[in-house]
């Protein structure tokens, strides 16, 4: 089983990794897409005006502020734009994909989050109202009732939070609960980068292996959205996920070249990064 998650980034190309995931689901692999879309939200936000903020948590986690009309442009532009997509292209690569969001079936649950304190716009503030949430189940019988009918799931936020109303989640986050629920699961992190890099500006410098502690902020050189990719690959270790890598998704045959060991594999140990440039 492996489930992949293919990024936002607009460096990523969806098309290459469909190419991709359909050749390992040809071979005779199950295999669960997962998504996000950060590069659509924001084209669809500046044309319909609707602006974007960040949040930086306490741990130096960045992630997307969701008030209400944020919540309805994500759910816009996941599941009427980049899911569609990448469903197609499955298609044409020859794979029955079947598109989901997180609220169909009740597929992927999730815990509101709490009113905590982040810098927003620059200013530290207790954050109140964000419709956004942290998955804590997931209905792993549902896609092994489509993986057993020849499908392959194509799954992108939202989730449903406890209350009935739909939630935003981290798509990142969401594929490690998906492969934490599915024994056996391997997880692929794909990205705008070769792997984590220990410099940001030194595609040379990425990491052959990075160990993450059980708690606590991520290592100091995970920056952006690295460092919540992190939060996520130790997520993933901690539910029992056996092989976790951030591998680059920028051009073809990445997929097999992270199942075949490219990228930076994620363990979890000591605080300090147990890596050495490759």
């Amino acid at each position: 089983m492996l489930v992949v998650k293919c990024g936002g980034n607009a460096a990523v190309d969806p098309a290459a990794v469909c190419r991709e995931v359909a050749a390992v689901a040809r071979a005779g692999r199950e295999v669960v897409l997962v998504h996000g879309g950060s590069g659509d939200i924001e084209r669809l936000g500046a044309r319909l005006g609707v602006p974007q903020r960040t949040q930086i948590s306490p741990d130096r986690v960045r992630a997307r502020h969701t008030d209400d009309a944020t919540l309805e442009l994500v759910t816009m532009a996941l599941t009427g734009v980049v899911n569609p997509r990448l469903v197609a292209a499955l298609q044409a690569y020859g794979v029955n994909a079947v598109g989901l969001s997180g609220l169909d079936g009740g597929l992927l649950r999730a815990r509101r989050k709490a009113p905590q304190r982040a810098v927003v716009d620059g200013r530290r503030v207790l954050v109140r109202g964000n419709r956004a949430g942290t998955v804590d189940r997931v209905d792993a019988g549902l896609l092994r009732l489509l993986l057993h009918r020849g499908l392959l799931p194509v799954v992108s936020p939202p989730a449903l939070a406890d209350d009935g109303s739909p939630v935003n989640v981290n798509a990142d986050r969401a594929a490690a609960a998906i492969a934490g629920a599915l024994p056996g699961a391997e997880l692929v992190l794909l990205t705008g980068a070769p792997g984590l890099l220990r410099d940001p500006a030194d595609e040379d410098s990425v990491l052959a292996e990075c160990a993450v502690a059980p708690d606590g902020p991520p290592p100091g050189y995970a920056h952006g959205g690295m460092a919540l990719k992190l939060v996520a690959a130790r997520e993933a270790l901690r539910a029992g996920v056996g092989r976790v890598r951030i591998a680059d998704g920028r051009d073809a045959a990445r997929v097999r070249a992270a199942l075949a060991g490219a990228g930076t594999a994620v363990v979890l140990g000591a605080p300090a990064d147990r890596g050495a440039a490759a």
